[in-house]
Protein backbone atom coordinates (compact mmCIF):
# COMPACT_ATOMS: atom_id res chain seq x y z
CA UNK A 1 0.00 0.00 0.00
CA UNK A 2 1.21 3.50 -0.81
CA UNK A 3 -0.23 6.67 0.67
CA UNK A 4 -3.60 6.57 2.41
CA UNK A 5 -6.05 3.92 1.20
CA UNK A 6 -9.82 4.29 1.02
CA UNK A 7 -11.50 0.98 0.24
CA UNK A 8 -15.21 1.38 -0.43
CA UNK A 9 -17.83 -1.35 -0.73
CA UNK A 10 -20.71 0.07 -2.74
CA UNK A 11 -23.56 -0.93 -4.99
CA UNK A 12 -23.04 2.25 -7.04
CA UNK A 13 -19.32 2.72 -7.81
CA UNK A 14 -20.07 5.30 -10.52
CA UNK A 15 -21.17 7.70 -7.77
CA UNK A 16 -17.50 8.09 -6.85
CA UNK A 17 -16.50 9.50 -10.24
CA UNK A 18 -17.25 12.86 -8.63
CA UNK A 19 -14.00 12.78 -6.66
CA UNK A 20 -12.03 13.00 -9.90
CA UNK A 21 -13.18 16.63 -10.13
CA UNK A 22 -12.89 17.85 -6.55
CA UNK A 23 -9.85 20.13 -6.63
CA UNK A 24 -7.47 19.25 -3.80
CA UNK A 25 -8.87 15.70 -3.62
CA UNK A 26 -8.09 15.14 -7.30
CA UNK A 27 -4.58 16.51 -6.76
CA UNK A 28 -4.10 14.11 -3.87
CA UNK A 29 -5.00 11.27 -6.22
CA UNK A 30 -2.63 12.56 -8.89
CA UNK A 31 0.20 12.88 -6.35
CA UNK A 32 -0.47 9.35 -5.02
CA UNK A 33 -1.20 10.70 -1.56
CA UNK A 34 -4.39 8.64 -1.54
CA UNK A 35 -5.88 5.66 -3.34
CA UNK A 36 -9.61 5.12 -3.66
CA UNK A 37 -10.42 1.47 -4.35
CA UNK A 38 -14.02 0.61 -5.19
CA UNK A 39 -15.57 -2.80 -4.62
CA UNK A 40 -18.72 -3.21 -6.67
CA UNK A 41 -21.07 -5.16 -4.43
CA UNK A 42 -22.90 -6.57 -7.43
CA UNK A 43 -19.76 -8.52 -8.40
CA UNK A 44 -20.01 -10.38 -5.09
CA UNK A 45 -23.73 -11.11 -5.50
CA UNK A 46 -25.21 -14.59 -5.51
CA UNK A 47 -26.45 -16.66 -8.44
CA UNK A 48 -26.69 -15.76 -12.10
CA UNK A 49 -28.54 -12.55 -11.21
CA UNK A 50 -25.84 -11.43 -8.74
CA UNK A 51 -28.43 -10.99 -6.00
CA UNK A 52 -27.35 -8.64 -3.20
CA UNK A 53 -30.66 -8.06 -1.41
CA UNK A 54 -33.75 -9.90 -0.24
CA UNK A 55 -37.06 -9.39 1.55
CA UNK A 56 -36.85 -8.85 5.33
CA UNK A 57 -37.79 -11.65 7.71
CA UNK A 58 -40.99 -10.76 9.53
CA UNK A 59 -42.30 -8.78 6.59
CA UNK A 60 -42.11 -5.08 5.87
CA UNK A 61 -41.50 -2.68 3.01
CA UNK A 62 -38.40 -2.61 0.84
CA UNK A 63 -35.40 -4.86 0.48
CA UNK A 64 -32.49 -5.56 2.83
CA UNK A 65 -28.85 -6.04 1.83
CA UNK A 66 -27.77 -9.64 2.31
CA UNK A 67 -24.76 -10.40 4.50
CA UNK A 68 -22.96 -12.85 2.19
CA UNK A 69 -22.00 -10.41 -0.63
CA UNK A 70 -20.76 -7.76 1.80
CA UNK A 71 -18.70 -10.30 3.76
CA UNK A 72 -17.18 -11.61 0.50
CA UNK A 73 -16.29 -8.08 -0.61
CA UNK A 74 -14.88 -7.21 2.79
CA UNK A 75 -12.77 -10.35 2.99
CA UNK A 76 -11.27 -9.61 -0.44
CA UNK A 77 -9.75 -6.33 0.81
CA UNK A 78 -6.13 -6.39 1.92
CA UNK A 79 -6.07 -4.87 5.40
CA UNK A 80 -3.42 -2.56 6.81
CA UNK A 81 -2.34 -2.91 10.48
CA UNK A 82 -3.51 0.70 10.92
CA UNK A 83 -7.01 0.33 9.51
CA UNK A 84 -10.58 1.13 10.53
CA UNK A 85 -13.86 -0.07 9.05
CA UNK A 86 -16.75 2.39 8.92
CA UNK A 87 -20.36 1.49 8.27
CA UNK A 88 -22.46 4.27 6.75
CA UNK A 89 -25.86 4.28 8.44
CA UNK A 90 -28.34 6.91 9.71
CA UNK A 91 -28.21 5.06 13.04
CA UNK A 92 -24.51 5.82 13.46
CA UNK A 93 -22.89 8.60 15.46
CA UNK A 94 -22.81 11.95 13.69
CA UNK A 95 -19.51 12.67 11.97
CA UNK A 96 -17.34 15.35 13.64
CA UNK A 97 -14.12 17.04 12.57
CA UNK A 98 -12.32 15.35 15.45
CA UNK A 99 -13.21 11.96 13.90
CA UNK A 100 -11.52 12.93 10.64
CA UNK A 101 -8.46 14.13 12.54
CA UNK A 102 -8.31 10.84 14.47
CA UNK A 103 -8.63 8.72 11.33
CA UNK A 104 -6.00 10.76 9.46
CA UNK A 105 -3.33 9.04 11.60
CA UNK A 106 -4.28 5.68 10.06
CA UNK A 107 -3.17 4.13 6.76
CA UNK A 108 -6.53 2.81 5.61
CA UNK A 109 -10.24 3.41 5.94
CA UNK A 110 -12.67 0.75 4.75
CA UNK A 111 -16.17 2.11 4.11
CA UNK A 112 -19.30 -0.02 3.77
CA UNK A 113 -22.15 1.84 2.10
CA UNK A 114 -25.65 0.92 3.22
CA UNK A 115 -28.54 0.87 0.75
CA UNK A 116 -32.28 0.25 0.34
CA UNK A 117 -34.24 -0.20 3.55
CA UNK A 118 -31.04 -1.16 5.33
CA UNK A 119 -28.79 -4.15 5.74
CA UNK A 120 -28.79 -7.46 7.55
CA UNK A 121 -27.97 -6.83 11.21
CA UNK A 122 -25.06 -9.30 11.06
CA UNK A 123 -23.16 -6.88 8.80
CA UNK A 124 -22.59 -4.61 11.79
CA UNK A 125 -20.04 -7.10 13.11
CA UNK A 126 -17.58 -5.95 10.45
CA UNK A 127 -17.53 -2.30 11.53
CA UNK A 128 -15.28 -0.60 14.05
CA UNK A 129 -17.57 2.44 13.97
CA UNK A 130 -21.01 3.27 12.56
CA UNK A 131 -21.18 6.76 11.06
CA UNK A 132 -23.92 9.16 10.00
CA UNK A 133 -23.46 12.62 8.48
CA UNK A 134 -26.65 14.02 9.98
CA UNK A 135 -30.09 13.35 11.35
CA UNK A 136 -31.70 12.62 8.00
CA UNK A 137 -31.95 9.65 5.64
CA UNK A 138 -30.36 9.35 2.18
CA UNK A 139 -30.93 6.64 -0.41
CA UNK A 140 -27.51 5.16 0.25
CA UNK A 141 -24.13 5.56 1.93
CA UNK A 142 -22.27 6.87 -1.12
CA UNK A 143 -22.62 10.59 -0.38
CA UNK A 144 -21.57 10.13 3.28
CA UNK A 145 -18.59 8.05 2.07
CA UNK A 146 -17.52 10.79 -0.35
CA UNK A 147 -17.83 13.31 2.49
CA UNK A 148 -15.44 11.26 4.62
CA UNK A 149 -12.95 10.83 1.77
CA UNK A 150 -13.06 14.57 1.09
CA UNK A 151 -12.80 15.72 4.70
CA UNK A 152 -10.07 13.29 5.70
CA UNK A 153 -7.92 13.80 2.59
CA UNK A 154 -7.70 17.53 3.27
CA UNK A 155 -5.96 16.75 6.57
CA UNK A 156 -3.24 14.57 5.04
CA UNK A 157 0.23 16.16 4.72
CA UNK A 158 0.90 17.41 1.20
CA UNK A 159 -2.73 17.71 0.14
CA UNK A 160 -3.15 21.45 0.70
CA UNK A 161 -0.71 23.99 -0.70
CA UNK A 162 -0.72 25.90 2.59
CA UNK A 163 -1.16 23.64 5.66
CA UNK A 164 -1.80 26.73 7.81
CA UNK A 165 -5.12 27.18 6.02
CA UNK A 166 -6.50 24.35 8.18
CA UNK A 167 -5.75 26.10 11.46
CA UNK A 168 -8.65 28.58 11.60
CA UNK A 169 -11.27 26.54 9.76
CA UNK A 170 -14.66 25.95 11.33
CA UNK A 171 -14.79 22.93 13.67
CA UNK A 172 -11.01 22.56 13.97
CA UNK A 173 -11.49 24.16 17.37
CA UNK A 174 -14.74 24.60 19.29
CA UNK A 175 -15.57 27.66 17.16
CA UNK A 176 -16.82 28.45 13.68
CA UNK A 177 -14.48 30.37 11.40
CA UNK A 178 -14.45 34.18 11.46
CA UNK A 179 -15.85 36.27 8.53
CA UNK A 180 -13.57 36.57 5.50
CA UNK A 181 -13.28 39.47 3.03
CA UNK A 182 -11.36 40.20 -0.15
CA UNK A 183 -11.35 42.94 -2.81
CA UNK A 184 -13.18 45.19 -3.53
CA UNK A 185 -13.06 47.25 -0.34
CA UNK A 186 -16.69 48.30 -0.84
CA UNK A 187 -19.32 46.23 -2.65
CA UNK A 188 -22.99 47.26 -2.93
CA UNK A 189 -22.53 49.65 0.00
CA UNK A 190 -21.06 46.84 2.13
CA UNK A 191 -17.61 47.82 3.38
CA UNK A 192 -14.78 45.66 4.70
CA UNK A 193 -14.35 46.29 8.46
CA UNK A 194 -11.75 49.00 9.08
CA UNK A 195 -9.73 46.82 11.43
CA UNK A 196 -8.87 44.39 8.62
CA UNK A 197 -7.13 47.12 6.63
CA UNK A 198 -5.56 48.79 9.67
CA UNK A 199 -2.29 46.86 9.49
CA UNK A 200 -2.47 46.12 13.24
CA UNK A 201 -2.00 42.36 13.16
CA UNK A 202 -2.50 41.85 16.89
CA UNK A 203 -5.85 43.67 16.82
CA UNK A 204 -6.84 41.77 13.66
CA UNK A 205 -6.09 38.49 15.42
CA UNK A 206 -8.20 39.51 18.41
CA UNK A 207 -11.01 40.71 16.13
CA UNK A 208 -11.05 37.38 14.35
CA UNK A 209 -11.16 35.46 17.62
CA UNK A 210 -14.02 37.63 18.78
CA UNK A 211 -15.99 37.24 15.56
CA UNK A 212 -15.49 33.47 15.70
CA UNK A 213 -16.91 33.52 19.20
CA UNK A 214 -19.89 35.69 18.20
CA UNK A 215 -20.68 33.63 15.12
CA UNK A 216 -20.52 30.37 17.04
CA UNK A 217 -22.66 31.74 19.85
CA UNK A 218 -25.26 32.94 17.36
CA UNK A 219 -25.32 29.92 15.05
CA UNK A 220 -23.96 26.95 17.02
CA UNK A 221 -23.98 27.82 20.71
CA UNK A 222 -23.67 24.11 21.50
CA UNK A 223 -20.05 24.27 20.34
CA UNK A 224 -18.98 26.99 22.75
CA UNK A 225 -16.49 25.74 25.31
CA UNK A 226 -16.03 27.24 28.76
CA UNK A 227 -12.30 27.16 28.21
CA UNK A 228 -12.51 29.47 25.20
CA UNK A 229 -14.90 31.82 26.97
CA UNK A 230 -12.41 32.11 29.82
CA UNK A 231 -9.55 32.86 27.41
CA UNK A 232 -11.62 35.52 25.71
CA UNK A 233 -12.37 37.30 28.97
CA UNK A 234 -8.65 37.32 29.77
CA UNK A 235 -7.87 39.10 26.49
CA UNK A 236 -5.70 42.23 26.79
CA UNK A 237 -7.86 44.21 24.36
CA UNK A 238 -10.45 46.17 26.38
CA UNK A 239 -12.16 47.26 23.19
CA UNK A 240 -12.70 43.67 22.06
CA UNK A 241 -14.09 42.69 25.47
CA UNK A 242 -16.45 45.67 25.44
CA UNK A 243 -17.75 44.61 22.00
CA UNK A 244 -18.20 41.05 23.32
CA UNK A 245 -20.24 42.23 26.30
CA UNK A 246 -22.42 44.38 24.07
CA UNK A 247 -23.02 41.43 21.75
CA UNK A 248 -23.86 39.13 24.66
CA UNK A 249 -26.39 41.66 26.00
CA UNK A 250 -28.02 41.84 22.57
CA UNK A 251 -28.01 38.06 22.22
CA UNK A 252 -29.81 37.54 25.53
CA UNK A 253 -32.72 39.70 24.45
CA UNK A 254 -33.14 38.58 20.85
CA UNK A 255 -36.36 36.94 19.69
CA UNK A 256 -34.97 33.40 19.85
CA UNK A 257 -34.56 33.71 23.62
CA UNK A 258 -37.87 35.41 24.38
CA UNK A 259 -40.19 33.12 22.40
CA UNK A 260 -40.78 29.42 22.98
CA UNK A 261 -39.27 26.90 20.61
CA UNK A 262 -42.47 25.62 18.99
Amino acid sequence: MSGFNFDVITLFPKAFELIKNLGVITRALDKNLIDVNLYDLREYGEGSYRQVDDKPYGGGAGMVLKPEPIYKAYESIRKSPKSKTLLMTPQGKVLKQKDLAKWSTLDQIIIICGQYEGFDERIRCLADEEISIGDYVLSGGEIPAISIINGLTRLLPGTLGDPDSLVDESHNSSLLEYPQYTRPLTFKDMKVPDILVSGNHEEIKLWRRQKSFERTLERRSDLISNEYDKKLQQSKSKRIIKESNQFMKFRIWNEYDTYPDW
